[in-house]
């Protein structure tokens, strides 16, 4: 019975209708989302042989985030955030299809894959800050939010798990050109989910101020915050530092543990396993109280399996350390997504996801790029390890602000009635 308990905690949000039919929608969609990702690093390392264009094509495909996502959280804070998802999610599917379409022609070269990977990255740029910032409105109980954002990671991280491991399989029987393919397919039922949605159209707001003054306006309210400031700093550290080394699991499958698309696959797919099971242990959790400790715990982990994966010559061991590194990275993403959620009023929501986002996504182009290019002077195990020895000072560092952090984010708590003990005031005896 406990366990039954405990269960059906963990999928409280599902109680949504609306957030149903959007956990369907993208479960589907985004198993062919991970299964380009991989086939695309694939591509460009059977075309190039290169470390440095591996890190280039993800550079591209990741740096419009910098410059457009948060002038994009701005408009995402006036517009109609589900009609944003349902254009983002077409425009997605032509790029997955036209893919597909050049590699069963034979037409695909190395720019094809880098101007497609660029139009992605425009998408994605409006697609992650919306799809954040559109949870909230798809939960009925505001306490449900916290487990919707859990279970947002492990379906993410369920996709990352099953996807690569196809897509290696496909690859090496049947092309890239089928990844591609399957991906486009995908989106059909994210589409119709979000089509599918009962959404109550929200009253347009009115801008009193320009697009730049309220970027300005919500830059100044997250430099102010400890809390928040702390979160994306580490947060930052870690996607320029740490995550690029994704995009250097061409050359460690290859040329470190001699394997192929099937290696790379498993290596991608194993970090999927362990951030899958960082985010059930999150969907489980009934509280956010403690999550700022779990931050800097698993951006520690993180880079201390990162410092251990750039010695590794083992594929074993190899694929514990990629669980371990999946578990610490995904950990530290979802908790930092969840505090963040929490504590942020509505009408900021929007360009604070935005810095969110670009903390994770507009600071990863130029990680990748200066992984590729350390990588190709000092190569790959080299680079992991020193990457690691830098989240892990990062980490050290947030834990030294977990004080501060936390006198900001308690008054919050509890005047949202999470720290249920001084929530309300007692009684005086007698």
């Amino acid at each position: 019975m406990a366990a039954t308990n405990a269960w059906g905690r963990s999928l409280r949000a599902l109680r949504s209708r609306n957030y149903r039919l959007f956990f369907a929608g993208q479960s589907v969609s985004l198993i062919g989302t991970w299964m380009t990702r991989l086939a695309t690093s694939w591509i460009v390392y059977q075309l190039t042989d290169s470390a440095f264009l591996l890190g280039l094509t993800s550079f591209v495909g990741q740096i419009p985030a910098f410059f457009v996502t948060p002038i994009a959280g701005v408009w995402l804070d006036r517009w109609n955030r589900h009609r944003v998802l349902v254009i983002t999610q077409v425009l997605a599917m032509i790029q997955s299809l036209g893919l597909a379409a050049l590699a069963f022609t034979g037409s695909i070269n190395l720019w094809w894959v880098i101007g497609l990977t660029f139009m992605q990255g425009l998408i994605n740029a409006f697609d992650m800050p919306a799809r954040q910032a559109f949870v909230v409105e798809m939960i009925e109980d505001r306490a449900d939010l916290g487990n919707a954002i859990a279970l947002n990671s492990s379906m993410v991280n369920g996709a990352r798990l099953v996807g690569p491991a196809i897509a290696g399989v496909i690859i090496a029987s049947a092309g890239a050109g089928v990844c591609f393919l399957i991906d486009g397919l995908s989106y059909i039922a994210v589409i119709y989910s979000l089509l599918a949605m009962k959404v109550e159209p929200a009253p347009p707001r009115v801008a009193q101020k320009s697009a730049l003054q309220e970027l300005a306006e919500g830059w100044k309210y997250v430099v102010e915050s400890p809390a928040i400031r702390s979160i994306l700093l580490l947060l930052g550290l870690v996607s320029v530092i740490g995550m690029p080394y994704t995009v250097l699991m061409p050359v460690v499958a290859v040329n470190i543990l001699h394997g192929g698309a099937h290696t790379l696959g498993f290596l991608v797919g194993m970090s999927g396993v362990g951030a899958l099971i960082s985010a059930i242990g999150l969907a489980m959790r009934q509280s956010v109280i403690g999550l700022g400790k779990r931050i800097a715990t698993s951006a520690a982990l993180f880079g201390g399996g990162l410092v251990v994966l750039g010695i590794s010559r083992s594929l074993w061991l190899s694929l514990l350390l990629m669980a371990v590194t999946g578990f610490g990275m995904m950990q530290q993403m979802a908790a930092s997504n969840t505090i963040l959620q929490t504590i942020v009023p509505d009408d900021k929501r929007g360009r604070v996801m935005s810095f969110y986002t670009l903390a994770i996504l507009g600071m990863s182009p130029i990680g990748s790029l200066l992984a590729g290019a350390v990588a190709a002077r000092i190569g790959a195990p080299a680079t992991m390890t020193g990457a690691g020895a830098i989240c892990l000072a990062g980490a050290a560092w947030f834990y030294s602000k977990l004080p501060e952090i936390r006198s900001v984010i308690r008054p919050i708590y509890r005047e949202l009635g999470i720290l249920p003990e001084v929530a309300v005031p007692t009684q005086p005896e007698g």
